[in-house]
Protein backbone atom coordinates (compact mmCIF):
# COMPACT_ATOMS: atom_id res chain seq x y z
CA UNK A 1 0.00 0.00 0.00
CA UNK A 2 1.29 3.45 -0.84
CA UNK A 3 2.05 5.47 2.25
CA UNK A 4 0.51 8.43 3.99
CA UNK A 5 3.24 10.78 2.80
CA UNK A 6 2.53 10.05 -0.86
CA UNK A 7 -1.19 10.56 -0.38
CA UNK A 8 -0.47 13.91 1.27
CA UNK A 9 1.51 14.93 -1.80
CA UNK A 10 -1.42 13.93 -4.01
CA UNK A 11 -3.75 16.08 -1.92
CA UNK A 12 -1.36 19.00 -2.02
CA UNK A 13 -1.47 19.34 -5.78
CA UNK A 14 -5.07 20.45 -5.62
CA UNK A 15 -4.71 22.31 -2.33
CA UNK A 16 -2.47 25.14 -3.52
CA UNK A 17 -2.88 27.36 -6.52
CA UNK A 18 0.23 28.14 -8.56
CA UNK A 19 1.09 30.18 -11.59
CA UNK A 20 4.24 30.26 -13.64
CA UNK A 21 5.76 32.33 -16.40
CA UNK A 22 8.84 31.14 -18.22
CA UNK A 23 10.01 34.69 -18.92
CA UNK A 24 9.43 36.26 -15.51
CA UNK A 25 11.23 34.33 -12.80
CA UNK A 26 11.09 35.50 -9.18
CA UNK A 27 8.58 38.19 -10.10
CA UNK A 28 4.89 38.29 -9.24
CA UNK A 29 3.78 36.14 -12.16
CA UNK A 30 5.70 33.16 -10.79
CA UNK A 31 4.56 33.74 -7.21
CA UNK A 32 3.82 30.17 -6.04
CA UNK A 33 1.14 31.36 -3.64
CA UNK A 34 -1.80 33.10 -5.24
CA UNK A 35 -3.51 34.12 -2.02
CA UNK A 36 -2.43 35.26 1.45
CA UNK A 37 -3.77 32.10 3.10
CA UNK A 38 -2.20 28.67 2.87
CA UNK A 39 -2.11 25.30 4.57
CA UNK A 40 1.33 24.69 6.05
CA UNK A 41 1.25 20.90 5.59
CA UNK A 42 0.04 21.17 2.01
CA UNK A 43 2.76 23.70 1.24
CA UNK A 44 5.31 21.29 2.75
CA UNK A 45 3.93 18.45 0.64
CA UNK A 46 4.02 20.64 -2.47
CA UNK A 47 7.74 21.20 -1.88
CA UNK A 48 8.22 17.46 -2.36
CA UNK A 49 5.54 17.14 -5.03
CA UNK A 50 7.45 19.32 -7.50
CA UNK A 51 10.07 16.57 -7.75
CA UNK A 52 7.57 14.11 -9.21
CA UNK A 53 4.69 16.18 -10.59
CA UNK A 54 4.35 18.96 -13.15
CA UNK A 55 1.20 20.75 -12.04
CA UNK A 56 -2.10 20.69 -10.18
CA UNK A 57 -4.14 18.11 -12.05
CA UNK A 58 -1.89 15.16 -12.75
CA UNK A 59 -1.06 14.17 -16.28
CA UNK A 60 -1.58 17.57 -17.86
CA UNK A 61 -3.97 20.50 -17.90
CA UNK A 62 -2.93 22.80 -15.07
CA UNK A 63 0.83 22.98 -15.08
CA UNK A 64 3.14 24.86 -12.74
CA UNK A 65 4.82 26.47 -15.75
CA UNK A 66 3.27 27.97 -18.84
CA UNK A 67 5.07 25.92 -21.51
CA UNK A 68 4.56 22.28 -22.55
CA UNK A 69 3.65 20.68 -19.21
CA UNK A 70 4.93 17.25 -20.14
CA UNK A 71 8.38 18.70 -20.81
CA UNK A 72 8.46 20.89 -17.70
CA UNK A 73 9.05 18.46 -14.83
CA UNK A 74 12.08 18.50 -12.55
CA UNK A 75 13.36 15.06 -13.53
CA UNK A 76 12.64 15.20 -17.25
CA UNK A 77 14.25 18.60 -17.75
CA UNK A 78 17.40 17.73 -15.81
CA UNK A 79 17.54 14.21 -17.30
CA UNK A 80 17.55 15.58 -20.84
CA UNK A 81 20.50 17.87 -20.20
CA UNK A 82 22.42 15.22 -18.24
CA UNK A 83 21.84 12.25 -20.56
CA UNK A 84 20.95 13.15 -24.15
CA UNK A 85 24.31 14.79 -25.07
CA UNK A 86 26.36 11.90 -23.63
CA UNK A 87 27.70 8.50 -24.64
CA UNK A 88 24.75 6.65 -23.09
CA UNK A 89 21.57 7.16 -25.10
CA UNK A 90 19.76 9.12 -27.80
CA UNK A 91 16.25 10.40 -28.50
CA UNK A 92 14.98 9.00 -31.80
CA UNK A 93 12.60 11.89 -32.52
CA UNK A 94 15.16 14.31 -33.91
CA UNK A 95 12.37 16.53 -35.24
CA UNK A 96 11.45 17.49 -31.67
CA UNK A 97 12.34 21.06 -30.81
CA UNK A 98 16.00 21.50 -29.82
CA UNK A 99 16.65 17.73 -29.63
CA UNK A 100 19.32 17.69 -32.40
CA UNK A 101 21.21 20.53 -30.70
CA UNK A 102 21.18 18.72 -27.36
CA UNK A 103 22.04 15.35 -28.95
CA UNK A 104 25.02 16.73 -30.89
CA UNK A 105 26.31 19.17 -28.20
CA UNK A 106 25.50 22.19 -30.32
CA UNK A 107 23.14 24.29 -28.21
CA UNK A 108 23.26 28.06 -27.76
CA UNK A 109 21.97 30.64 -25.30
CA UNK A 110 18.49 30.52 -26.87
CA UNK A 111 18.06 26.77 -26.36
CA UNK A 112 14.49 26.11 -25.25
CA UNK A 113 15.37 22.91 -23.38
CA UNK A 114 18.04 24.71 -21.41
CA UNK A 115 15.49 27.39 -20.63
CA UNK A 116 12.92 24.82 -19.48
CA UNK A 117 15.43 23.32 -17.07
CA UNK A 118 16.54 26.69 -15.69
CA UNK A 119 12.93 27.77 -15.24
CA UNK A 120 11.87 24.60 -13.45
CA UNK A 121 14.79 24.76 -11.04
CA UNK A 122 14.22 28.43 -10.25
CA UNK A 123 10.45 27.95 -9.91
CA UNK A 124 11.05 25.24 -7.34
CA UNK A 125 13.58 27.39 -5.47
CA UNK A 126 10.96 30.13 -5.30
CA UNK A 127 8.52 27.67 -3.77
CA UNK A 128 11.07 26.57 -1.16
CA UNK A 129 11.80 30.19 -0.30
CA UNK A 130 8.05 30.74 0.08
CA UNK A 131 7.78 27.90 2.58
CA UNK A 132 10.79 29.08 4.55
CA UNK A 133 9.47 32.64 4.64
CA UNK A 134 6.03 31.59 5.88
CA UNK A 135 6.78 28.79 8.35
CA UNK A 136 8.17 30.04 11.69
CA UNK A 137 11.75 29.09 12.48
CA UNK A 138 11.17 27.37 15.80
CA UNK A 139 11.79 24.00 17.45
CA UNK A 140 8.46 22.58 16.28
CA UNK A 141 9.21 23.30 12.63
CA UNK A 142 12.97 22.73 12.72
CA UNK A 143 13.08 19.32 11.03
CA UNK A 144 10.66 20.12 8.22
CA UNK A 145 12.37 23.43 7.56
CA UNK A 146 15.66 21.53 7.33
CA UNK A 147 14.12 19.18 4.76
CA UNK A 148 12.96 22.09 2.61
CA UNK A 149 16.39 23.70 2.94
CA UNK A 150 17.83 20.40 1.71
CA UNK A 151 15.52 20.48 -1.32
CA UNK A 152 16.64 24.03 -2.03
CA UNK A 153 20.31 23.02 -1.71
CA UNK A 154 19.65 20.11 -4.08
CA UNK A 155 18.24 22.47 -6.69
CA UNK A 156 21.13 24.88 -6.25
CA UNK A 157 23.46 21.91 -6.77
CA UNK A 158 21.73 21.19 -10.11
CA UNK A 159 22.08 24.83 -11.12
CA UNK A 160 25.77 24.83 -10.14
CA UNK A 161 26.45 21.56 -11.93
CA UNK A 162 24.63 22.45 -15.14
CA UNK A 163 25.41 26.17 -15.41
CA UNK A 164 28.66 26.51 -13.46
CA UNK A 165 27.17 29.27 -11.31
CA UNK A 166 23.93 30.02 -9.50
CA UNK A 167 21.25 32.76 -9.68
CA UNK A 168 21.05 32.97 -5.91
CA UNK A 169 18.23 34.06 -3.64
CA UNK A 170 17.03 32.83 -0.23
CA UNK A 171 14.18 35.26 0.40
CA UNK A 172 10.66 35.39 -0.97
CA UNK A 173 10.44 38.97 -2.20
CA UNK A 174 9.04 39.75 -5.64
CA UNK A 175 11.02 43.01 -5.76
CA UNK A 176 14.38 41.34 -5.20
CA UNK A 177 16.13 39.72 -8.16
CA UNK A 178 18.60 36.86 -7.71
CA UNK A 179 22.26 37.75 -7.50
CA UNK A 180 24.97 35.74 -9.22
CA UNK A 181 27.12 33.32 -7.23
CA UNK A 182 30.12 32.04 -9.12
CA UNK A 183 31.19 28.41 -8.79
CA UNK A 184 33.32 28.96 -5.68
CA UNK A 185 30.63 31.03 -3.94
CA UNK A 186 27.89 28.55 -4.78
CA UNK A 187 30.03 25.61 -3.67
CA UNK A 188 30.82 27.28 -0.35
CA UNK A 189 27.17 28.16 0.28
CA UNK A 190 25.83 24.66 -0.46
CA UNK A 191 28.61 23.12 1.65
CA UNK A 192 27.83 25.43 4.59
CA UNK A 193 24.05 25.00 4.22
CA UNK A 194 24.24 21.21 4.26
CA UNK A 195 26.61 21.25 7.25
CA UNK A 196 24.14 23.43 9.15
CA UNK A 197 20.97 21.45 8.40
CA UNK A 198 22.32 17.90 8.72
CA UNK A 199 22.02 17.77 12.55
CA UNK A 200 18.45 19.10 12.28
CA UNK A 201 17.28 16.33 9.94
CA UNK A 202 16.02 12.88 10.93
CA UNK A 203 18.69 10.24 11.52
CA UNK A 204 20.31 8.46 8.58
CA UNK A 205 17.80 5.99 7.14
CA UNK A 206 14.95 7.14 9.40
CA UNK A 207 12.58 7.58 6.45
CA UNK A 208 13.41 4.32 4.68
CA UNK A 209 10.08 2.76 5.67
CA UNK A 210 6.46 2.45 4.53
CA UNK A 211 5.27 5.59 6.29
CA UNK A 212 7.87 8.17 5.29
CA UNK A 213 9.63 6.83 2.21
CA UNK A 214 10.18 9.82 -0.06
CA UNK A 215 11.16 12.33 2.59
CA UNK A 216 14.76 13.42 3.00
CA UNK A 217 16.59 12.36 6.14
CA UNK A 218 20.22 12.91 7.04
CA UNK A 219 21.29 10.18 4.61
CA UNK A 220 20.05 12.25 1.66
CA UNK A 221 21.99 15.29 2.88
CA UNK A 222 25.13 13.17 3.34
CA UNK A 223 24.87 11.81 -0.20
CA UNK A 224 24.37 15.26 -1.71
CA UNK A 225 27.29 16.53 0.36
CA UNK A 226 29.49 13.70 -0.90
CA UNK A 227 28.44 14.38 -4.49
CA UNK A 228 29.21 18.08 -4.06
CA UNK A 229 32.64 17.32 -2.57
CA UNK A 230 33.56 14.83 -5.30
CA UNK A 231 32.97 17.58 -7.87
CA UNK A 232 34.68 20.29 -5.79
CA UNK A 233 37.64 20.67 -8.13
CA UNK A 234 35.31 21.21 -11.10
CA UNK A 235 33.01 23.69 -9.39
CA UNK A 236 35.78 25.81 -7.86
CA UNK A 237 38.13 25.62 -10.86
CA UNK A 238 40.72 23.75 -8.84
CA UNK A 239 40.64 25.97 -5.74
CA UNK A 240 39.06 23.27 -3.54
CA UNK A 241 39.71 19.52 -3.52
CA UNK A 242 37.39 18.15 -0.82
CA UNK A 243 38.06 14.46 -1.43
CA UNK A 244 38.50 13.67 2.28
CA UNK A 245 35.05 15.11 2.89
CA UNK A 246 33.55 12.97 0.13
CA UNK A 247 35.16 9.86 1.61
CA UNK A 248 33.98 10.72 5.13
CA UNK A 249 30.33 11.12 4.12
CA UNK A 250 30.43 7.92 2.07
CA UNK A 251 31.90 6.03 5.03
CA UNK A 252 28.95 7.11 7.16
CA UNK A 253 26.46 5.99 4.53
CA UNK A 254 28.11 2.65 3.80
CA UNK A 255 28.39 1.81 7.51
CA UNK A 256 24.80 2.93 8.14
CA UNK A 257 21.45 1.16 7.86
CA UNK A 258 21.45 0.93 4.05
CA UNK A 259 22.64 -2.02 2.00
CA UNK A 260 22.98 -2.87 -1.66
CA UNK A 261 20.05 -4.65 -3.28
CA UNK A 262 21.64 -8.07 -3.71
CA UNK A 263 19.05 -10.86 -3.49
CA UNK A 264 17.42 -12.09 -6.72
CA UNK A 265 13.65 -12.62 -6.70
CA UNK A 266 11.59 -14.50 -9.26
CA UNK A 267 14.29 -14.20 -11.90
CA UNK A 268 14.90 -10.49 -11.19
CA UNK A 269 18.39 -9.60 -10.02
CA UNK A 270 18.93 -7.42 -6.98
CA UNK A 271 20.07 -4.67 -9.35
CA UNK A 272 16.99 -4.94 -11.58
CA UNK A 273 14.66 -4.68 -8.59
CA UNK A 274 15.86 -1.12 -7.97
CA UNK A 275 13.98 0.01 -11.08
CA UNK A 276 10.74 -1.96 -10.69
CA UNK A 277 7.24 -0.88 -9.69
CA UNK A 278 7.44 -2.13 -6.10
CA UNK A 279 10.83 -0.61 -5.26
CA UNK A 280 9.17 1.33 -2.44
CA UNK A 281 7.78 -1.72 -0.60
CA UNK A 282 10.23 -4.42 -1.68
CA UNK A 283 12.71 -4.18 1.20
CA UNK A 284 15.49 -5.76 -0.89
CA UNK A 285 15.40 -2.76 -3.24
CA UNK A 286 14.32 -0.12 -0.73
CA UNK A 287 17.29 -0.71 1.58
CA UNK A 288 19.58 0.74 -1.12
CA UNK A 289 17.46 3.79 -1.94
CA UNK A 290 18.60 6.81 0.08
CA UNK A 291 16.24 9.36 -1.48
CA UNK A 292 13.58 8.67 -4.13
CA UNK A 293 11.24 10.69 -6.29
CA UNK A 294 7.86 9.15 -5.58
CA UNK A 295 5.79 7.91 -8.53
CA UNK A 296 2.40 6.25 -8.26
CA UNK A 297 0.05 5.12 -11.02
CA UNK A 298 -3.01 6.33 -9.14
CA UNK A 299 -1.84 9.43 -7.28
CA UNK A 300 1.11 11.04 -9.10
CA UNK A 301 0.67 11.19 -12.85
CA UNK A 302 2.93 13.15 -15.19
CA UNK A 303 4.46 12.88 -18.66
CA UNK A 304 7.97 12.82 -17.28
CA UNK A 305 9.58 10.93 -14.46
CA UNK A 306 9.41 7.17 -14.69
CA UNK A 307 6.73 7.29 -17.40
CA UNK A 308 9.30 8.85 -19.72
CA UNK A 309 11.92 6.32 -18.67
CA UNK A 310 9.69 3.29 -19.23
CA UNK A 311 7.46 4.29 -22.15
CA UNK A 312 10.26 6.22 -23.83
CA UNK A 313 12.42 3.12 -24.08
CA UNK A 314 9.73 0.68 -25.25
CA UNK A 315 7.83 -0.34 -28.35
CA UNK A 316 4.46 -2.04 -28.02
CA UNK A 317 5.50 -5.66 -28.60
CA UNK A 318 8.62 -5.60 -26.47
CA UNK A 319 8.86 -8.08 -23.58
CA UNK A 320 6.41 -7.40 -20.77
CA UNK A 321 7.06 -4.08 -19.05
CA UNK A 322 3.73 -3.52 -17.29
CA UNK A 323 2.38 -0.64 -19.37
CA UNK A 324 0.40 0.03 -22.53
CA UNK A 325 2.29 3.27 -23.24
CA UNK A 326 5.15 2.94 -25.75
CA UNK A 327 6.82 6.08 -27.07
CA UNK A 328 9.68 4.43 -29.00
CA UNK A 329 12.16 7.28 -28.59
CA UNK A 330 15.04 6.39 -26.22
CA UNK A 331 17.72 3.92 -27.32
CA UNK A 332 21.33 3.07 -26.48
CA UNK A 333 24.29 4.68 -28.18
CA UNK A 334 26.94 2.32 -29.48
CA UNK A 335 29.45 3.70 -26.97
CA UNK A 336 27.24 2.58 -24.09
CA UNK A 337 26.82 -0.88 -25.56
CA UNK A 338 30.61 -1.15 -25.63
CA UNK A 339 30.73 -0.75 -21.84
CA UNK A 340 29.18 -4.20 -21.55
CA UNK A 341 30.37 -5.84 -24.79
CA UNK A 342 33.99 -5.34 -25.74
CA UNK A 343 33.47 -7.59 -28.78
CA UNK A 344 30.18 -6.41 -30.27
CA UNK A 345 30.29 -9.03 -33.02
CA UNK A 346 29.20 -11.53 -30.36
CA UNK A 347 25.92 -9.69 -29.70
CA UNK A 348 22.98 -11.62 -31.18
CA UNK A 349 20.58 -9.57 -33.33
CA UNK A 350 17.17 -10.57 -34.63
CA UNK A 351 17.22 -11.56 -38.28
CA UNK A 352 13.74 -10.25 -39.03
CA UNK A 353 11.20 -7.96 -37.42
CA UNK A 354 8.24 -9.38 -35.54
CA UNK A 355 5.07 -9.64 -37.69
CA UNK A 356 2.63 -6.75 -37.47
CA UNK A 357 0.31 -7.24 -34.54
CA UNK A 358 2.49 -9.87 -32.89
CA UNK A 359 1.73 -10.46 -29.22
CA UNK A 360 4.40 -10.28 -26.56
CA UNK A 361 4.19 -14.08 -26.30
CA UNK A 362 4.87 -14.46 -30.01
CA UNK A 363 7.75 -12.01 -29.80
CA UNK A 364 9.17 -13.91 -26.82
CA UNK A 365 9.14 -17.12 -28.88
CA UNK A 366 11.00 -15.42 -31.75
CA UNK A 367 13.51 -13.92 -29.33
CA UNK A 368 14.15 -17.35 -27.87
CA UNK A 369 14.71 -18.66 -31.38
CA UNK A 370 17.24 -15.93 -32.22
CA UNK A 371 18.86 -15.95 -28.77
CA UNK A 372 17.97 -12.27 -28.33
CA UNK A 373 16.17 -12.35 -25.01
CA UNK A 374 17.09 -9.84 -22.30
CA UNK A 375 18.51 -12.65 -20.19
CA UNK A 376 20.63 -13.86 -23.12
CA UNK A 377 22.37 -10.47 -23.30
CA UNK A 378 22.85 -10.37 -19.51
CA UNK A 379 24.44 -13.80 -19.67
CA UNK A 380 26.65 -12.84 -22.59
CA UNK A 381 27.79 -9.64 -20.85
CA UNK A 382 28.36 -11.45 -17.59
CA UNK A 383 26.82 -8.49 -15.78
CA UNK A 384 23.31 -8.13 -14.32
CA UNK A 385 23.38 -4.45 -15.22
CA UNK A 386 23.41 -5.13 -18.98
CA UNK A 387 19.66 -4.47 -19.23
CA UNK A 388 19.51 -4.20 -23.02
CA UNK A 389 17.35 -5.77 -25.70
CA UNK A 390 18.42 -6.81 -29.21
CA UNK A 391 15.29 -8.73 -30.21
CA UNK A 392 12.73 -8.49 -32.99
CA UNK A 393 9.90 -6.51 -31.36
CA UNK A 394 8.64 -3.87 -33.82
CA UNK A 395 11.79 -3.99 -35.94
CA UNK A 396 15.36 -5.19 -36.30
CA UNK A 397 17.78 -3.30 -34.08
CA UNK A 398 21.21 -1.97 -35.00
CA UNK A 399 24.34 -1.71 -32.91
CA UNK A 400 25.30 1.60 -34.50
CA UNK A 401 23.56 4.00 -36.87
CA UNK A 402 24.75 6.35 -39.62
CA UNK A 403 21.53 8.37 -39.33
CA UNK A 404 19.44 9.06 -36.22
CA UNK A 405 15.91 8.48 -37.42
CA UNK A 406 14.38 5.43 -35.73
CA UNK A 407 13.87 3.74 -32.38
CA UNK A 408 15.67 0.68 -33.76
CA UNK A 409 18.86 2.63 -34.58
CA UNK A 410 20.36 1.14 -31.42
CA UNK A 411 19.69 -1.55 -28.84
CA UNK A 412 16.70 -0.96 -26.60
CA UNK A 413 17.07 -0.01 -22.94
CA UNK A 414 15.05 -2.16 -20.54
CA UNK A 415 16.40 -0.93 -17.21
CA UNK A 416 13.18 0.73 -16.05
CA UNK A 417 9.90 -1.19 -15.87
CA UNK A 418 6.41 -1.04 -14.37
CA UNK A 419 6.59 -4.72 -13.45
CA UNK A 420 6.94 -5.73 -9.81
CA UNK A 421 9.44 -8.18 -8.41
CA UNK A 422 6.72 -10.87 -8.35
CA UNK A 423 6.41 -10.38 -12.14
CA UNK A 424 2.98 -8.76 -12.03
CA UNK A 425 2.24 -5.27 -13.36
CA UNK A 426 1.85 -2.10 -11.32
CA UNK A 427 -1.50 -0.61 -10.32
CA UNK A 428 -2.20 1.14 -13.64
CA UNK A 429 -0.96 0.19 -17.09
CA UNK A 430 -1.08 3.84 -18.24
CA UNK A 431 0.90 5.39 -15.37
CA UNK A 432 3.84 3.74 -13.58
CA UNK A 433 4.40 3.05 -9.90
CA UNK A 434 8.19 2.94 -10.26
CA UNK A 435 9.90 5.38 -7.93
CA UNK A 436 13.09 7.06 -9.17
CA UNK A 437 16.08 6.46 -6.86
CA UNK A 438 17.62 9.93 -7.02
CA UNK A 439 20.26 8.85 -4.49
CA UNK A 440 21.16 5.23 -3.78
CA UNK A 441 23.94 3.53 -1.85
CA UNK A 442 25.84 2.42 -4.95
CA UNK A 443 26.72 6.08 -5.49
CA UNK A 444 28.48 6.14 -2.13
CA UNK A 445 30.65 3.18 -3.17
CA UNK A 446 31.65 4.74 -6.49
CA UNK A 447 32.09 8.19 -4.97
CA UNK A 448 34.40 6.77 -2.31
CA UNK A 449 36.31 4.76 -4.91
CA UNK A 450 36.91 7.79 -7.13
CA UNK A 451 37.66 10.14 -4.23
CA UNK A 452 40.30 7.74 -2.89
CA UNK A 453 42.03 7.71 -6.27
CA UNK A 454 41.82 11.48 -6.70
CA UNK A 455 43.22 12.00 -3.19
CA UNK A 456 46.13 9.57 -3.50
CA UNK A 457 46.76 9.51 -7.23
CA UNK A 458 46.78 5.70 -7.05
CA UNK A 459 44.14 4.16 -9.33
CA UNK A 460 44.30 0.89 -7.39
CA UNK A 461 42.76 2.63 -4.37
CA UNK A 462 39.43 2.64 -6.27
CA UNK A 463 39.34 -1.07 -6.98
CA UNK A 464 37.82 -2.53 -3.79
CA UNK A 465 34.66 -0.40 -3.86
CA UNK A 466 34.20 -0.87 -7.60
CA UNK A 467 34.49 -4.62 -7.20
CA UNK A 468 31.87 -4.55 -4.45
CA UNK A 469 29.38 -3.25 -7.01
CA UNK A 470 30.58 -5.66 -9.66
CA UNK A 471 30.10 -8.53 -7.21
CA UNK A 472 26.51 -7.43 -6.60
CA UNK A 473 26.00 -7.47 -10.38
CA UNK A 474 27.55 -10.95 -10.69
CA UNK A 475 30.28 -9.43 -12.87
CA UNK A 476 33.90 -10.55 -12.73
CA UNK A 477 36.08 -8.39 -10.45
CA UNK A 478 38.54 -5.99 -12.04
CA UNK A 479 42.00 -7.50 -11.47
CA UNK A 480 43.67 -4.14 -11.94
CA UNK A 481 42.77 -0.52 -12.65
CA UNK A 482 45.29 1.09 -14.96
CA UNK A 483 43.30 4.00 -16.43
CA UNK A 484 40.82 6.62 -15.15
CA UNK A 485 38.57 5.54 -18.03
CA UNK A 486 37.92 2.27 -16.18
CA UNK A 487 36.44 4.20 -13.27
CA UNK A 488 34.42 6.43 -15.59
CA UNK A 489 33.12 3.36 -17.42
CA UNK A 490 31.99 1.83 -14.15
CA UNK A 491 29.90 4.94 -13.43
CA UNK A 492 28.19 4.29 -16.77
CA UNK A 493 27.59 0.57 -16.16
CA UNK A 494 26.11 1.20 -12.73
CA UNK A 495 24.16 4.41 -13.39
CA UNK A 496 23.28 4.58 -17.08
CA UNK A 497 19.91 6.19 -17.71
CA UNK A 498 19.75 7.68 -14.19
CA UNK A 499 20.22 11.33 -15.09
CA UNK A 500 23.85 11.96 -14.16
CA UNK A 501 26.21 10.92 -17.00
CA UNK A 502 27.19 14.41 -18.19
CA UNK A 503 28.41 15.35 -14.70
CA UNK A 504 30.68 12.31 -14.57
CA UNK A 505 32.12 12.92 -18.05
CA UNK A 506 32.83 16.58 -17.20
CA UNK A 507 34.61 15.58 -14.00
CA UNK A 508 36.88 13.17 -15.89
CA UNK A 509 37.56 15.72 -18.65
CA UNK A 510 35.86 13.57 -21.29
CA UNK A 511 32.65 15.48 -22.08
CA UNK A 512 34.30 18.05 -24.34
CA UNK A 513 37.61 17.97 -26.20
CA UNK A 514 38.81 14.97 -28.16
CA UNK A 515 40.30 12.61 -25.57
CA UNK A 516 37.14 10.50 -25.63
CA UNK A 517 34.90 10.31 -28.69
CA UNK A 518 31.58 8.52 -29.05
CA UNK A 519 29.01 8.15 -31.79
CA UNK A 520 27.45 11.49 -32.76
CA UNK A 521 29.49 13.55 -30.31
CA UNK A 522 29.76 16.96 -31.95
CA UNK A 523 27.29 15.95 -34.69
CA UNK A 524 29.53 13.44 -36.51
CA UNK A 525 28.79 9.74 -36.83
CA UNK A 526 32.08 8.68 -35.21
CA UNK A 527 32.38 11.72 -32.96
CA UNK A 528 34.58 14.81 -33.06
CA UNK A 529 36.21 17.08 -30.51
CA UNK A 530 33.88 19.61 -28.86
CA UNK A 531 34.81 23.08 -27.58
CA UNK A 532 35.30 23.26 -23.77
CA UNK A 533 32.70 26.00 -23.32
CA UNK A 534 30.06 23.27 -23.65
CA UNK A 535 31.10 21.90 -20.24
CA UNK A 536 28.45 24.22 -18.82
CA UNK A 537 25.13 25.33 -20.27
CA UNK A 538 24.37 28.97 -21.08
CA UNK A 539 22.24 31.16 -18.84
CA UNK A 540 19.06 31.69 -20.91
CA UNK A 541 19.33 34.93 -22.88
CA UNK A 542 16.09 36.35 -21.55
CA UNK A 543 17.28 35.97 -17.94
CA UNK A 544 20.50 37.85 -18.67
CA UNK A 545 18.51 40.63 -20.34
CA UNK A 546 15.96 40.91 -17.52
CA UNK A 547 18.33 40.67 -14.60
CA UNK A 548 21.39 42.92 -14.60
CA UNK A 549 22.88 40.84 -11.76
CA UNK A 550 23.48 37.91 -14.13
CA UNK A 551 26.20 37.43 -16.74
CA UNK A 552 26.50 34.96 -19.59
CA UNK A 553 28.89 32.01 -19.50
CA UNK A 554 31.98 32.26 -21.69
CA UNK A 555 31.54 31.09 -25.27
CA UNK A 556 27.82 31.89 -25.54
Amino acid sequence: MKNIFLKTIAAAIVGISFTGCINDLDISSIDPQSSSSYDQEQLFAKCYAVLGLTGQRGGAGNGDLSDDEGESGFYRTTFNLQELPTDELMWAWQTDQDIPQITMIGWNSSSIRVQWTYTRLMYDVTLFNKYLSEVPDNEENKQKRAEVRFLRALHYWYLLDLFGKVPFKTTFDINELPVEYDGQEAYDWIDKELTEIEPQMAEVGAFCNDQYFGRADRGAAYMLHARLALNSEVYTKGAVKDYDKAISYCNQLISGPYDLSRIAKNGNSGYAQLFMADNDVNTTARQEIIFPIRQDGLHTRQYGGSLMLIAGSRSAAMPTYGMKESWTCLFARNAMISKFFEDQERIPLAEEASPDGATTEEVAALDAKYGTTIQALINLAGDDRALLYSGCANGVRKLKTDKISSFTDGLSLVKWTNMKSDNTAGQDVSWPDTDIPLFRLAEAYLTRAEAKWRKSGNLEDARADINELRSRANAAPLPIISSPMQICDEWCREFFMEGRRRSDLVRFGYFTGGDYLWDWKGGQENGVSVDPHFNVYPIPDDQVRQNGNLSQNDGY
